[in-house]
């Protein structure tokens, strides 16, 4: 890019930058982030399809976050909608497919706008007000409930799992679900607060789905160290230690020298002494339970054989936080420095199972709020889905436990704003009144999404929506396994208020993000071994496709 000063071209950018300005770059940029919705879309729903991700391993999911976590995303535009995902995931647990589809829909509208020459900023205004004024809506809808109602819990967990391969076992898991969670239900500053951290998911293979169940304390799928070891130990004290168990290696270079039979075995004998010292001092301690984040050595394990202490080694670092959240121990990371202090409790750790089936179960923690969810299935791919599962069933019960707020699902709360959004529409004048026309008309790609996954007509579904609400029915929703509308608060399809106002403020941040962009630089060239451009920006990508990633021509 080069500009004239007097007849001298000045350059600016170097030889090889690419830059695409104005309405070609807002229209790559649309083009990016619909794409990335469309890939979402047909998930969505109880009836969604799911995805076959194949890379490193084969993951089968319609989970919106986990699909767009796992793409191999290129363009800038649409890796927004992937942390706009993220966030919602993060935020709430579920929604992440209906936020990448509302943001998807509402750069849609949005392009109708600009085709039709209505300036970004009046739409990113209107759009800013018609999310404003929607989650002011969705106050109008909103059914309150309290930690004591199970019921609603369960169908909370229920709805949240609808869809996502767990349906012959849905009921089991809803009540471990909301069992999970009341057990671990905190109050800081007179307001209720879950922390999901307390609950340890555990998978192994075997069995059947019908076979999960939740266990008051911490389960994880090791054995211990050594088969002389006691497999059963009555008032614990857990000793944590974050560094291997072993004779430490000289790191610097340096020759010993050995010239006699004799001062090898003192040399052994030696360096036996030391690992014999660390398991005295761990003794010493009180710990009669010793759970090591990396490799116990041999010999430290016949010590702590010989001294009646169960050990078990590499055991992960995710379960080493928790087993320190639940039994109070303190991490050692130094067997030289640490006292009693460090030293954690429970009533019982034990080794169940038999053969490759084993699992260590720390119970009667000393943190009554540490609790697992041991998940069986046939398959890992089983497994995999009913742990992403259980994660959002888990986040969406204890978001409705925080904020006690719940709407109807199954597209009830998108209709009722389309045709109350519509109504505040007609309040306003000047260009504004177009955008938040469109954004109403953008809330109705959910209900239309769900009935075109379920293979109904979305036309006729939307037009008995809407005649339904009007008529009052504000709970009214699509039931996609009878092809009709139904109030879905008392067919128990509820989702928490959180869910909602959180999708239509991401989805809005991330439209109007990518709607005020006029002008994307992208180098093409560069020394060798840098990026293609500043900050890793994609190569060559913004001309063409639209800037779309290999692999995204859809």
């Amino acid at each position: 890019m080069a500009a004239q000063l007097g007849g001298q071209p000045i350059i600016i950018l170097r030889e090889g930058t690419e830059r695409t300005r104005g309405k070609e770059a807002r229209s790559n940029n649309i083009m990016a982030a619909k794409a990335i919705a469309a890939a979402v879309r047909t998930t969505l729903g109880p009836k969604g399809m799911d995805k076959m991700l194949v890379g490193g391993s084969v993951t089968i999911t319609n989970d919106g976050v986990t699909i767009l976590k796992e793409m191999d995303i290129e363009h800038p535009a649409a890796k927004m909608l992937v942390e706009v995902a993220k966030t919602q995931d993060d935020e709430v647990g579920d929604g992440t497919t209906t936020v990448a589809v509302l943001a998807g829909e509402l750069l849609e509208q949005a392009e109708e706008l600009l085709e039709q020459d209505v300036h970004p900023t009046n739409i990113c205004t209107g759009y800013r007000m018609a999310a404003e004024k929607a989650v002011e809506l969705l106050k109008d809808i909103t059914h309150t409930i309290t930690e004591d109602d199970e019921n609603a819990l369960l169908n909370i967990a229920e709805t949240a799992m609808t869809g996502k391969g767990v349906e012959g076992s849905r009921e089991k898991l809803a009540h471990i679900v909301v069992s999970a969670i009341r057990s671990i239900v905190d109050e800081e500053d007179g307001k209720k607060a879950v922390d999901i951290n307390n609950i340890k998911i555990e998978k192994k293979v075997g069995k059947s789905l019908d076979d999960s169940e939740l266990i008051n304390g911490i389960v994880i799928g090791k054995d211990r160290a050594q088969a002389n070891m006691p497999n059963r130990v009555k008032n614990a004290k857990i000793a944590i230690i974050t560094r291997p168990i072993e004779f430490s290696k000289m790191e610097l270079e340096a020759d010993i020298k050995i010239s006699t039979p004799g001062e090898l075995t003192e040399y052994l004998d030696r360096e036996e002494q030391i690992v014999k010292d660390i398991v005295d001092r761990i003794e010493a301690a009180g710990a009669n339970v010793v759970l090591c984040q990396l490799g116990i050595e041999d010999i430290a394990q016949y010590f702590f054989a010989k001294a009646n202490i169960l050990a078990v080694e590499r055991v992960e670092k995710k379960d080493i936080e928790k087993l320190a959240r639940a039994t109070g121990a303190n991490l050692i990371t130094s067997v030289d420095d640490f006292d009693a202090s460090d030293i954690g409790s429970a009533g019982l750790v034990e080794i169940r199972g038999h053969s490759e089936d084993k699992l260590l179960y720390i119970t009667e923690c000393s943190n009554p709020r540490a609790v697992s969810i041991l998940i069986r299935g046939g398959t890992e791919h089983v497994l995999d889905s009913t742990e992403r599962a259980l994660e959002d069933a888990l986040r969406v019960v204890g978001v409705a436990i925080e904020d006690e707020k719940l709407v109807a699902g199954a597209g009830s709360p998108e209709i009722e704003l389309a045709l109350r959004l519509n109504e505040y529409a007609s309040t306003l004048s000047g260009r504004e009144q177009l955008a938040v026309t469109k954004f109403a008309a953008a809330m109705e790609v959910i209900p239309r999404t769900l009935a075109e996954n379920a293979g109904l007509d979305p036309i006729n579904m939307i037009a008995e929506l809407k005649n339904q609400h009007e008529g009052g029915n504000k709970d009214g929703g699509l039931n996609v396994f009878e092809g009709k509308v139904e109030n879905m608060w008392e067919k128990g399809v509820i989702e928490p208020l959180r869910v909602k106002t959180q999708a239509i403020s991401s989805a809005t941040e991330a439209a109007i993000m990518i709607l005020r962009i006029d002008d994307v630089l992208a180098a093409t060239g560069g020394s060798e071994g840098a990026g293609c451009g500043p900050g890793g920006a994609p190569c060559g990508g913004m001309g063409g496709m639209g800037g779309m990633p290999p692999g995204m021509m859809m």
